[in-house]
């Protein structure tokens, strides 16, 4: 659908990096935001760090996204250690980052500020680690499904309710979009879709913006699997999800989150088996203990998504939920021998 816009130098820098090998995402951040310990005060930069010029009377801690703008030194800092551990595409801050998900916090105002600053915040951490080691490394605005669903209804007793609109998706989704781009984002990646009319917005938003900026990006789109059925959590195989996508021609999908490395394997090797596109997978390192901690070493979850490297099923792999860069430089260390899966050809 972007096929009449001329392509970005990173879209051409991609493709002849993803020819030669396997490529590295990043892995969690509120895992490393969690170590940080930060309280209230923090959070709005009224202790330590940059005080926010958008003002809300709720709550800010727990809203990871503003930190982009009162702790930008200590996210730079977690994407720079990133970087370092081999990671070729990083993400953005970004995954709350729309009007939706931000009115939670009374934040709807500060998106365009959190997704600009986001992405160069990102570019100024991978530009440090360029100059060390000459690698070239990709920024990619995160974008996450936000915490409403346009397939369900949120009220049991109204199963025709919806506490969203298509059109409210789209429109938060192309404001985040354009910002990320006016920002200096290489890649749009939609991730953890669990419902994939909300990623179709997303979609939608994201040409739209790419349309505006004159220059097409790589898409990436990466679903989710929420429990052992293997289907999304808006009731889709992973077959009947890229179907559904495959329209887009997006530069990969995948799967992350939810499900831990081994159990994603089964419904990973059935997208690389129908999408004639690269195959993108990030698991969490194991599912969450008891206290909602993940137990999964680096070495242990490295172990996995090498057998996913072997197997031929990944073009990018990296890690989501209870990673940390040991995660990521025990994964690139893993796949490097392998080959990336050749992306078939389908009529």
């Amino acid at each position: 659908m972007t096929g009449r816009l001329t392509p970005s130098p990173a879209f051409e820098a991609l493709n002849r990096l993803a020819a030669e090998r396997i490529l590295i995402l990043d892995g969690a951040m509120g895992t490393q935001i969690q170590q940080l310990r930060l309280g209230e005060d923090d959070y709005t930069g009224h202790g330590s760090g940059h005080a926010c010029r958008h003002h809300s009377d709720h709550p800010q801690q727990g809203n990871n996204d503003l930190l982009i703008l009162t702790q930008p030194e200590a996210v730079e800092e977690i994407h720079y250690r990133y970087a370092m551990a081999g990671a070729d595409i990083v993400e953005t801050n970004t995954f709350s980052a729309t009007t939706i998900a931000q009115a939670d916090y009374g934040m709807q105002a500060a998106v365009r500020d959190l997704n600009v600053e986001g992405a160069r915040i990102v570019r100024r951490a991978l530009d440090r680690a360029t100059a060390q080691d000459g690698r070239p490394r990709f920024v990619a605005g995160a974008i996450g499904p936000t915490n409403r669903t346009a397939s369900i209804s949120p009220d049991v007793n109204n199963p025709g309710y919806r506490a969203v609109t298509f059109e409210d998706l789209r429109s938060a989704y192309h404001e985040q979009a354009r910002a990320l781009i006016e920002g200096g984002a290489d890649i749009l990646l939609i991730e953890t879709i669990f419902d994939t009319l909300n990623a179709k917005a997303a979609i939608f938003a994201c040409i739209q913006a790419m349309e505006a900026h004159g220059r097409a990006l790589p898409l990436m789109i990466s679903g989710t699997i929420t429990d052992a059925s293997g289907r999304t959590l808006s009731g889709q195989t992973p077959t009947a999800f890229w179907h559904s996508v495959r329209h887009a021609r997006p530069w990969s999908v995948g799967l992350n989150c939810a499900l831990g490395a081994s159990a994603m394997r089964p419904h990973l090797a059935e997208l690389s088996a129908v999408a004639d596109t690269h195959i993108c997978a990030y698991p969490n390192a194991g599912l969450p203990n008891a206290f909602g901690q993940y137990d999964e070493g680096p070495d242990d979850t490295a172990v996995q998504v090498a057998d996913f490297a072997r197997e031929g099923l990944v073009n990018v792999v990296g890690g989501c939920c209870g990673t940390t860069p040991d995660h990521i430089r025990a994964i690139a260390e893993a796949v490097a021998p392998y080959s990336p899966r050749k992306v078939p050809e389908y009529a």
